[in-house]
This record gives structure tokens, sequence and C-alpha cells, in this order.
């Protein structure tokens, strides 16, 4: 599988049908926004690609403001007083896969705007973050690698063999459905849950609408989740949900921090309702020095970098130069968001 450029696939539910042939976008990169500086280069591939596109580059909502109410398209995150005077706006590229609450206003809900996003970007690096965890939990270093720290010499741990293991896998879009892909060559059987699964997925041997999430819970040795923040899984991992998983079992989150209350989480670890957690995400970033979790033996915690690694940058420009090649010839765009569900 080629992972370094993006196949890019029209997704039949964008723009189609009038051919603009050169179009006004707003370009919206915040100065603050650290790591997308590279966004500030995008004015002249563009100009290069497109024609006749005139490009407007904005550092901050205010720039942003003097232009909103004459482009056809804008990339960045138009918050509602920037939306209310966007008057000619058709499409918004988001800059995430999945933005946090807030992106999807009721103002944007409510038009006919069209949303696209950068789902598929970050599957082999999130996917790859997912591995590291299982693999840790199933040799044992969240036991180990403390009693380095102690310069302890402790053999111990009884391992896990992962063709033995299940995996429930919730959310099995690209990011999910590499990590079931995985999880089965490592010989493990994977269980998935998500509202849109339709037909079969690679390494998935049976898959559940999130409805029977509570039934599918008992059967997994890692719980792993890459859903979005959405209103629908807002909290979705809370006190009873630990309460069904088997005590031997680890939990895994790199989707967003809002799905879980931490505090919960916490107290299943401490409580040995769970063996141990792998923690990307919180529901408060960055996690507070004094929060629990830094200290309860069985977590593994990173700072949301999951998504890191080479060729981000080429993925995300290929993807929005791609997307604006086909918006102005007129042609169904790549990635569209079913708005209501924010993903």
């Amino acid at each position: 599988m080629e992972y370094r450029h993006l196949n890019l696939r029209p997704n039949l539910l964008g723009q189609g049908g009038t051919e603009v042939m050169g179009f006004k976008l707003l370009v919206l990169n915040p100065a603050e926004q650290e790591g997308m500086e590279y966004i500030n280069d995008w004015p002249d591939k563009l100009k290069e690609t497109i024609p006749g596109i005139e490009v407007n580059l904005a550092r901050s909502v205010g720039e942003a403001m003097e232009v909103i109410g004459e482009v056809d398209a804008a990339f960045g995150n138009i918050v509602p007083e920037l939306f209310e005077r966007a008057d000619k706006l058709k499409w918004i590229a988001c800059p995430q896969a999945g933005p946090k609450a807030g992106y999807y206003h009721q103002a944007l809900l409510d038009s006919e705007v069209t949303v696209t996003n950068t789902r598929e970007i970050y599957n082999d690096h999130i996917s790859a973050h997912i591995m590291s965890y299982v693999l840790a939990f199933a040799r044992g270093l969240h036991v180990y690698i403390p009693r380095q720290l102690q310069r302890q010499w402790s053999p111990g741990y009884d391992t896990i063999h992962l063709p033995d293991s299940t995996a429930v896998v919730v959310g099995i879009g690209g990011i999910g459905a590499e990590t079931a892909r995985l999880c089965s060559e490592f010989g493990m059987t994977v269980i998935g849950v998500d509202p849109r699964a339709a037909g079969p997925t690679p390494g998935v041997s049976e898959v559940h609408r999130p409805e029977a999430l509570d039934d599918v819970l008992p059967r997994g040795d890692f719980v792993i989740v890459t859903v979005p923040e959405t209103p629908e899984t807002q909290g979705m991992f809370a006190k009873e949900q630990f309460r069904r998983m088997k005590s031997d079992a680890f939990f895994i989150n790199i989707g967003r921090g809002a799905t879980v209350f931490l505090d919960d989480l916490a107290d299943a670890v401490q409580e040995g309702q769970i063996a141990g957690a792998g923690l990307d995400v919180f529901e408060v970033e960055p996690l507070p020095s004094n929060h629990p979790l830094w200290s309860t033996p069985g977590v593994l915690i990173t700072p949301h970098v999951a998504g890191r690694g080479p060729y981000l940058e080429d993925r995300r420009t290929e993807l929005f130069v791609e997307n604006c090649r086909l918006f102005n010839e007129g042609k169904p765009l790549n990635n569209v968001v079913d708005k209501a569900h924010w993903f």
C-alpha cells in the first residue's frame, strides 16, 4: 500500500455540474497555528495550477473579514461572525479530519455550503501509533519501563499472545480500517463498531452499529477508539462502559478526548476494572499535571502526537489543490462531510 501520496477519488456528494473556471478563495491560516506555516506558500502553488483563481491569504479573523463577502471558497475555521458575511461561499475546506466541537456551528449546518475534510492523510501514522500501544501492552512494556527507571531487574509479566486476542475497534473509517488490517496481520480477531458500516472491511470479522457497543465490549482484549468528536460520540465512554470491559483488557484512545470521561477512566484503571490504557487525546488538553492518570500504573500517555509523521504537508497540499481543481471545473469534491454528523 502506497502511503507517501494520496489516491484521491471523487466523492459524489460534493459540488458538481457547474464549471467555475476561476474563483475567489480565502486561505485562513492564523499566525499562531503551529506547524502550518507551509500553507502560506499555497497561493503561488494554486495560481500555477488553477486557471483564473484569486487567492486571499489571511493571518487572522480580522484580515479574513475584509474579503469573506467576496469569496466562493475558503480554507480554515470559518467562525460564525465570518460565516454570516460569506454571501457567496459555496465550499469550506476544513484543515482537520475531525475538528473539535464548535466548527460545525448552526449557521453552517443550516446552509447549503459543502464542507470537505482531510481524512485519510493520517491513516498510516495514527494506526502505527495504535499498534505501538497494542504491542507495548502485549509485551509488558507498561510494566517494564517503570521498573527500568527504578533500576529494577524483575521479570514476570504474563505476555498476551495476539493471535488469541480480540480487538474491538470503535470507528472503522480510514484510521480504524487500517488499524483493523494491522491487527489482523498479527492474527488478532477484530470486531468493528461503526454507524456507517456497509460491506466487508479487510481484517474485520464482524461489524456492529453503535447501539450494540455495550454488548460487544466484554469480548475485547483491546478496545480501540478512533471515532471523531460528534454529538453522538461525546461522552461515549464512561463508568458503565468500563464496567463492561474485561478486567484484563486495555483501552486505547487516539480519536478525540471528548469521547471519554477521564476521571471515570482513571477510576477504572485504579480500581482494577480494566488492566490499563494508552491515551493520545484527552478531555482537557494539555492534561493537567495533577491529574491522576499521569501516575497511574498501567497507563501510557503521549501528548496528542499520533498523527505526526512524514509527508503530511505534501498530502494536505495535494488534497487541497486537487479539490480546488475539481471545484474550478464544477466536478465532485473529495472527502465531503456529512455536516449533520460532523464527519
